[in-house]
């Protein structure tokens, strides 16, 4: 440390702490870079050279997000290798609704005093998320904010870019009545509604190392699964399939999310019960004693993305999907919405026996 920077250590901020960080990671950013990328960690700014040779009007789609309060339970449960995954899972399946190809991913993360050993277990998780989503961490930034965050915690946000095709846009407006509704399976609760999952998992005492009820993990590894990353899966369906809309299943569980791409006069009718339920929905919804429609107002309960596609392909879009190594279901349908329908989902549920 040299004398300038003495005042600022003793005010709490280490910057040799930082420079040592970023020195850690090189080599775990470069291991993201395309062949966009023209620049190197470091930098004031990201340098990406768009490549549209293959596009007559390309379009940049643009997303941003956290992971909430999930971040909680990696602190109370001293996990810090997956989070990273979730923070781009959130971006990435988000630009993907709309067809884009994610180009590249920045990351922020800040807290109070920085550990570099936990930044760098951060850092990796960020790493694989970008490997998953096929885009390069261009960059990011590291705050250290002395007072700002409790000892041992910290903040992440995460901003993507991708790029489509203006005519390629995947945006809803040709879905149809007869259309299928096609679920790819989530990995877990992905990163929304953790504010309920941790007043559950504290009121039934679940400590990290516990088993999980109804599984053979610890509650650690249950309820810090990473969010599934669906690009490379949805990338290749839509090389050759027409896929009328999407939909990432995050807050608001399937009825504020479905919604969002289905044009006026029209419902999207799905069939609970015609996909796998994890053990962990099924837990939620005793430990919070709640109905199987707020549970769906909440979560995913099992499925994290959506595709609506035309009726005749609904089969074959199901069975690539689980040949490229998805579980995908064929979950519902789209049909003309009647003057007594309130909302545009309705979800039917068996009845009891």
């Amino acid at each position: 440390m040299t004398d300038r920077a003495k005042a600022y250590t003793e005010a709490g901020v280490n910057i040799g702490a930082g420079n040592e960080f970023v020195s850690r990671i090189k080599s775990m950013v470069a291991s993201t870079f395309t062949g966009g990328v023209v620049t190197d960690i470091g930098g004031f700014g990201g340098l990406f050279k768009l490549d549209t040779n293959a596009m007559e009007s390309p379009v940049l789609v643009a997303s941003t997000d956290g992971v909430g309060t999930k971040l909680k339970l990696a602190f109370q449960y001293g996990r810090h290798d997956t989070i990273g995954i979730d923070l781009v899972a959130m971006s990435v399946n988000d630009i993907l609704v709309q067809g884009a190809k994610p180009l590249f991913f920045l990351d922020y993360f800040a807290t109070g005093k920085l550990d570099i050993s936990t930044a760098e277990t951060v850092l990796s998780g960020i790493v694989e998320g970008c490997k998953q989503g096929h885009c390069a961490l261009l960059g990011g930034e590291t705050a250290e904010m002395p007072d700002f965050y409790a000892p041992g915690e910290y903040d992440l946000s995460g901003f993507c870019v991708g790029v489509v095709d203006n005519a390629n846009i995947v945006d809803g407006s040709s879905i149809r009545p007869g259309d299928k509704i096609i679920g790819l399976a989530s990995s877990g609760i992905h990163s929304n509604g953790y504010s309920l999952v941790r007043k559950l998992a504290n009121e039934a005492g679940l400590k990290g190392d516990d088993i999980f009820p109804g599984t053979d993990a610890t509650a650690a590894e249950v309820l810090l699964t990473p969010t599934r990353i669906y690009v490379e899966t949805v990338r290749g369906l839509m090389r050759d399939m027409e896929i009328k809309g999407m939909c990432h299943v995050t807050g608001g569980g399937f009825y504020d999310n479905i919604p969002r791409i289905l044009p006026r006069g029209v419902v999207a009718q799905i069939e609970f019960g015609s996909w796998d339920i994890l053990p962990v929905f099924s837990w939620l919804k005793e430990q919070g004693k709640l109905g199987w429609p707020e549970m769906l107002q909440i979560f995913n309960c099992g499925i994290g993305y959506i595709l609506i596609v035309p009726e005749e392909i609904a089969d074959d879009v199901v069975s690539r999907a689980n040949g490229m190594g998805e579980k995908a279901w064929l979950i519902g349908e789209v049909v003309p919405q009647k003057k007594v329908d309130k909302e545009q989902v309705i979800v039917n549920f068996p009845q009891a026996r």
